[in-house]
């Protein structure tokens, strides 16, 4: 997210080594603009015109023009964009996706470069980028388009217009992102589970594709023969059908992926999947030469593909979050990119194909991203939420209401049972304090009515021990009595 944040150097202004000591110079944003608006239009149709010229060079029978190169390259630059044709009155739109792909990636790089070279911190800052690229892309397709009118190769300018401006959008979008990070507005609202499910996402799409690319490679690899066949002597011709078969690879590709996750595709009255075939004629391509002759009872074993790329799409989401819940909402978000991968791949894959009898070539893409979806989140779910953590689920609010209530009535109950314990400790210390006043009053009075009756009795308490005064000289005192005068002493005295 420090893409995200602010930089210290403003937009236009080259960004130098850190502690270089050297002021950078100014960068012209005319210049990159000019530079990323006309770079990829001119590298795109200076490619299509190779390899047109490539073809005409090496085709037998045919006289090279240079006039007619370029002229072609027009139409080519629209095909290569997925632009529908027409040719002679006739629909092409089954178009080559190895060039599409091709001036994707070369849009997207050069938004990418074109960012970085204006110091572009931010996806608003890029934002003349994307207009530039995208609008030229657009205007582009429409002066080709407009051109194109009245010869043998036409094309809808509203089509020219439109398509190659959105993948043009589509690719700036990416190759900013890629330098700049997410724009503002989806990063505040894109949490990062949600973002680990697109990674795995597209992880998952990866390996689908890998999966069809090796299922395709197999099949061409075990019909060699049947493959090798279909190139004639000449090498002009076998040159242009091993062309024309590169172009066409990643519509091969993404139909092997239809096939084995169960829809399959078709080819005019052909149509293949693991569980039913319809036979029919196909061209005599290369590209084709894999195609089998008849259903094979082991082909529904290939759905473990599909089923190996759920799987390890959950065990790639099973430390995402300790909340199984959150995990398998993350298994749905990366099953999400997927059918989404699916539409788009099987849109550009097919198309109509003149109105000959190969024509269309299709995949049946809402059945195809429905299944994707389902062989992503089933058992991505099953082994995220088995081979994750688990925690007790959070109860629900009403159940919290309750428990308060409960803990209230706890707390007002124990309240309350204490008042009445002081309560019950205060009556019986007052029962205490005067039981022990009403002891003492009786103890007074029983002393009291017992010194009355020793009084009564004449039992009078001896008096205590005092002792004796000294007899006066010629007295003796005997038991207690005082004598005086001649008195001889007892023999007990003596």
């Amino acid at each position: 997210m420090d893409l995200l944040t602010d930089d210290p150097h403003p937009p236009g202004e080259a960004v130098g080594e850190p502690g270089s000591g050297v002021e950078p110079a100014p960068v012209s944003w005319l210049r990159v603009l000019l530079a990323a608006a006309l770079g990829p239009l001119v590298t795109g149709y200076a490619a299509v015109a190779t390899v047109l010229a490539l073809v005409a060079l090496t085709a037998g029978r045919t006289a090279f023009s240079d006039t007619g190169v370029l002229l072609a390259a027009g139409p080519g630059w629209l095909a290569a964009h997925q632009v529908r044709l027409g040719i002679g009155g006739h629909p092409l739109g089954f178009l080559p996706l190895l060039p599409t792909l091709g001036v994707v990636a070369l849009a997207a790089r050069t938004a990418s470069g074109a960012a970085r070279r204006l110091g572009c911190r931010t996806f608003r800052e890029a934002r003349p980028v994307l207009l530039t690229i995208t609008g030229a892309h657009a205007v582009f397709g429409l002066v080709v388009a407009l051109c194109a009118q009245g010869s043998p190769v036409t094309a809808n300018p509203v089509a020219a217009f439109a398509v190659p401006g959105l993948l043009a959008a589509a690719a700036s979008c990416a190759g900013i992102t890629r330098s700049c990070g997410l724009p503002d507005a989806v990063a505040d609202r894109v949490d990062a589970l949600a973002l680990r499910g697109l990674r795995v996402g597209a992880m998952s799409l990866a390996i689908l594709v890998a999966g069809g690319a090796a299922v395709f490679t197999v099949a061409t690899g075990l019909s060699w023969t049947t493959v090798s066949g279909t190139y004639e002597p000449g090498f002009g011709t076998s040159s242009g059908l091993f062309l024309l078969s590169l172009l066409y690879l990643p519509n091969a590709v993404t139909a092997a992926l239809s096939f084995i996750t169960g829809p399959g595709f078709s080819i005019g009255p052909l149509s293949v999947s693991v569980f039913a075939y319809r036979g029919g004629a196909v061209p005599g391509v290369p590209l084709l030469g894999g195609l089998p002759e008849h259903h094979a009872a082991w082909w529904p074993a290939l759905l473990v593909l599909p089923a190996a790329a759920g799987a390890l799409a959950g065990w790639s989401l099973r430390k995402a979050d300790a909340d199984p819940a959150q995990r398998i909402r993350a298994v749905a978000v990366a099953g999400a990119v997927v059918a989404l991968g699916c539409v788009v791949l099987g849109t550009l894959a097919g198309g109509r194909l003149g109105d000959g009898p190969f024509d269309p070539v299709s995949v049946p893409v809402g059945v195809a991203s429905i299944v994707a979806f389902c062989w992503i989140v089933i058992p991505g779910s099953f082994v995220t939420f088995f081979a994750g953590e688990h925690e007790p689920p959070a109860p629900p609010p009403e159940a919290l209401e309750d428990n308060e209530a409960f803990q209230d009535a706890d707390d007002v109950d124990a309240e309350e049972a204490a008042e009445a314990v002081e309560e019950l400790e205060a009556a019986e210390a007052a029962e205490n304090s005067e039981a022990s006043e009403e002891d003492e009053e009786i103890s007074a009075e029983d002393a009291e009515f017992e010194a009355e009756a020793d009084a009564e009795l004449g039992l009078e308490e001896p008096a205590e021990d005092v002792p004796d005064a000294a007899p006066e000289p010629g007295c003796a005192v005997t038991g207690g009595t005082e004598t005086c005068g001649d008195v001889e002493p007892d023999e007990g005295d003596r």
